[in-house]
């Protein structure tokens, strides 16, 4: 089963965390260097990436899983 990639502000820096998993998979010092590295991983695992602002709160996501509706033709 594919977990979600969040990305996360933490105490300066921003972490890439797989959704119900209680430690980072990685630390990033700026929130570009993180979003590559969950997007990398949400791709590998076919789950989606939640991009949080600093407030903690999902500003963005991008879905890599199959999609259940493909395009027709």
């Amino acid at each position: 089963m594919s977990k979600n990639q969040h990305v996360t502000p933490r105490q300066g820096q921003w972490a890439v965390q797989g959704e119900g998993n209680s430690r980072a998979t990685s630390i990033h010092d700026t929130q570009a260097e993180a979003i590559d590295a969950a997007r990398e991983i949400a791709r590998n695992q076919q789950s989606e990436l939640l991009i949080h602002g600093r407030d903690g709160r999902i500003r963005a996501r991008d879905s890599y899983g199959n999609d259940p509706f493909p395009p027709k033709g």
